[in-house]
């Protein structure tokens, strides 16, 4: 499986085929027998070019009973319920085959991984096929690419056999063979098969825990061990053994698949979250340079109609004649200069008094705008309080009215008081 550490490792897996069922379904997908697969990478264009390293002669369960049949194999005291058909799968993650061009060195590198399959299952004859797949497309590695990249990996569906010794009972009329082996068979038994052997110290002896039991070695390790060290012993020293662990060990071949497809939607996003901020950069540091670029053809335009035009005018000044008769004094003609210079220059300054007119004509729109809006607001809120507004209009008139007849009372009274007392002066004289 590809852990995006740039390290090759070497994945083997055992996957048991607990029914019929599951046997036909890995028949149907290891020999591309559908017309359709939901596995969207699968390209059948290129299926013919998957390789049989060993071809079914029938199907899979047909091949078993003859083997049964034939005597290679014996079901002897096999529960009815027994696995009796196992599935490996070798494989190496997609860039370590495309980095050793591909197809060719694939067939290469499984051809010789099938014969670490016949050493791990115990002979050929028990392999019923084994089929390396070159037809189902590594998405993530083709998108990141730019190109179709494949994933190839071996699949071994074989029967899981040991050795069985059959002892001679003790019912045996013949006293001296009871307890002895009577005859050898290959049984089928997928427990025995893959029963955990204990860890080995340095001496070969059985490593013991701390309450004295033996301590085991898981099955499955064991399985990645004899394919990693048997390529390593092909001449594949470019790659490393599987990681360990309980979780990376017991994996079925569909949790596997999952786990793995997984991962590639990690990466997969996290190579679309670093393209979009490497967009993001790109589109910024292409409108920084844009801008520069206006502002230098700016510059090199103003640069240009000035030099044009101071050219313009000193060509002028070079001219002998105006029409077939006059002609221009030296004097004349720096007069003539000066003045198209000095014209052009006020030119220039009325262009830039007319851009700030502009500007001005502009802010000043935009402000008479805000007004309009405020005076519309302003009459509305006027209509509104119109009554309120007249009411105070008519209170303040009848204020007005009462303060006019107080006051004029009090005229009156200030005038009648000033009467009264002029008289009493008159009768005193």
């Amino acid at each position: 499986m590809a852990r995006n550490d740039g390290i090759d490792r070497t994945v083997a897996r055992n996957q048991d085929l607990e029914t019929p069922a599951d046997v036909a379904k890995v028949q149907e997908h290891n020999e591309r027998e559908k017309d359709s697969y939901s596995n969207q990478d699968i390209v059948p264009e290129r299926t013919s070019l998957n390789v049989h390293f060993k071809a079914p002669t029938d199907d899979y369960v047909k091949m078993f009973e003859q083997m049964e049949q034939d005597g290679v194999i014996s079901t002897r005291g096999l529960k009815s319920d027994a696995v009796k058909y196992g599935e490996l799968i070798f494989d190496v993650n997609s860039a370590y085959f495309y980095n050793h061009g591909g197809y060719e060195f694939a067939k290469e590198f499984y051809a010789d991984a099938y014969k670490a399959a016949v050493e791990i299952v115990g002979g050929e004859q028990y392999i019923l096929s084994a089929v390396m797949h070159a037809d189902e497309r590594n998405r993530a590695m083709s998108e990141a690419l730019g190109e179709d990249v494949y994933h190839y990996h071996l699949h071994v569906v074989y029967i899981p056999v040991v050795e069985k010794q059959i002892l001679w009972s003790k019912r045996c009329k013949d006293e001296s063979l009871r307890g002895t082996v009577k005859e050898t068979i290959t049984q089928v038994s997928r427990s025995k098969k893959w029963e955990s052997k204990p860890v080995l110290d340095e001496n070969g002896n059985p490593m013991l825990n701390a309450k004295g039991k033996k301590i085991l070695k898981s099955s499955y390790s064991v399985l990645q061990d004899d394919f990693f060290n048997f390529m390593r012993n092909a001449g594949y020293t470019d790659v490393e053994r599987g990681e360990r662990g309980s979780t990376e060990e017991h994996l079925t071949v569909t949790q596997f698949k999952v786990q793995a497809e997984q991962q590639r939607l990690e990466a997969v996003t996290g190579q679309v979250a670093q393209a979009e901020q490497s967009l993001e950069n790109a589109k910024a540091a292409t409108e920084k340079q844009k801008r520069k670029l206006e502002a230098l053809q700016k510059e090199t335009k103003t640069a240009k109609t000035l030099a044009l035009t101071v050219q313009d005018i000193e060509a002028m000044g070079k001219k002998a004649t105006f029409g077939n008769n006059i002609t221009l004094t030296p004097d004349e003609c720096r007069t003539l200069k000066d003045y198209a210079v000095s014209s052009f220059a006020e030119k220039a300054e009325k262009i830039k008094y007319k851009q700030k007119f502009e500007q001005a004509e502009k802010s000043a729109k935009t402000w008479k705008q805000r007004y309009d809006a405020l005076h519309e607001q302003y009459q509305e809120l006027k209509k509104k309080a119109q009554p309120f507004l007249d009411a105070l209009e008519i209170a303040s008139e009848r204020v007005r009215a009462f303060l006019d007849v107080v006051l004029s009372k009090g005229k009156e009274t200030q005038e009648h008081e000033h009467t009264a007392r002029k008289r009493g002066q008159d009768m005193e004289l």
